[in-house]
């Protein structure tokens, strides 16, 4: 038997190594965390994004603080009659009589009096930002040169850090609170007019007795005072979401070309076009079109997007 020459017998045992660095390789990619677990044979799987949960949180928030307010009572007054002299006791003379003359004389009608005068509150709108959603992070499917090393996927994913978000509410705040401020009203007079002698009589005297009149006079009976009015706090009910879980990428078995048939595919279009979501033509064909209805539908009831996964052949009700 005729020798292999020496530069073939190497390329022979080059070969050898490299497949058994393959087989082996590829045991390695099995058992780990880059393909999925637990595969069955004939079934595709890939690796789709779950949608994070969220909770609905109802809270209860002071709109409007404890206040007060002030009340100012008028003054109260009665109407008395008073009698006031018009006319003084004079005398007067037999043989030459007395002489008289008018004088005006100022008689108060109305003492001075103080009344309270009430100046509302003022208030002021203020803005509140209200914690809606707080800060996480997301893992996103990253883009950049990829280059193979050995035999990894290349797959590039950034974890991706999502702000807080936050809500806006308005709320009346007390800027001035209500006083009072005090009106002095002046006394009021009425003039009278009254006669007085300015000559006596000479020689005999005749007395001649005093005049009074009744006049009508406010008096005041009670003061003015300020009362206060308390004014309960106000509360407002707001209601904010909160995640439970965050989203993630993880395997899923899908349908592909390999373990999808055209009735079944044609069954999901139906499925799809009953629940509203527009497929497109009913051929039996995993086209762009049934896959943006699958994707619309996933999203409106919060599956795992990106491919046809089982879980989503069971919420449109399909037997695989």
């Amino acid at each position: 038997m005729k020798s292999l020459p020496f530069y073939v017998l190497c390329a022979v045992i080059a070969a050898g190594l490299m497949f058994a660095g393959q087989a082996q390789a590829q045991q390695k990619l099995i058992g780990g965390e880059l393909l999925p677990t637990n595969a069955q044979p004939g079934e595709c799987y890939a690796r789709v994004f779950v949608p994070p949960t969220y909770k609905t949180v109802t809270q209860t928030i002071l709109r409007k603080e404890q206040s007060s307010q002030l009340r100012a009572l008028e003054p109260e007054f009665n109407i008395v009659d008073e009698r006031v002299l018009v006319k003084e006791a004079s005398e007067r003379l037999e043989i030459i009589p007395a002489e008289y003359a008018w004088v005006e004389e100022q008689v108060m009608t109305q003492p001075e009096h103080k009344h309270l005068r009430t100046i509302p509150a003022v208030y002021e709108t203020v803005t509140e930002q209200v914690l809606e959603r707080p800060a996480h992070t997301i893992w996103k499917k990253g883009t950049g040169p990829i280059q193979r090393v050995d035999y990894a996927t290349g797959e590039i994913m950034c974890l991706v850090k999502v702000p807080a978000a936050y809500k806006t509410i308005r709320k009346q705040v007390l800027a001035k609170p209500a006083s009072t401020s005090e009106i002095i009203n002046q006394a009021q007079y009425k003039t009278v007019r009254k006669q007085i002698m300015s000559r006596p009589p000479e020689v005999r005297k005749i007395e001649i007795p005093a005049q009074y009149s009744t006049v009508k006079v406010k008096k005041l009976r009670n003061e003015a005072s300020v009362s206060s009015i308390p004014i309960k706090e106000e509360y407002q009910t707001v209601t904010k979401k909160e995640q439970i879980t965050e989203g993630k990428m993880e395997w899923q078995a899908i349908l592909c070309e390999t373990n999808a048939t055209p009735t079944l595919i044609m069954s999901l279009q139906k499925a799809l076009k009953s629940a509203g979501y527009n497929p497109g033509s009913i051929d039996g064909s995993l086209g762009s079109q049934t896959m943006t209805a699958v994707q619309a539908f996933q999203k409106k009831k919060g599956l795992p997007q990106g491919q046809l996964t089982m879980d989503t052949m069971k919420s449109l009700g399909l037997e695989f």
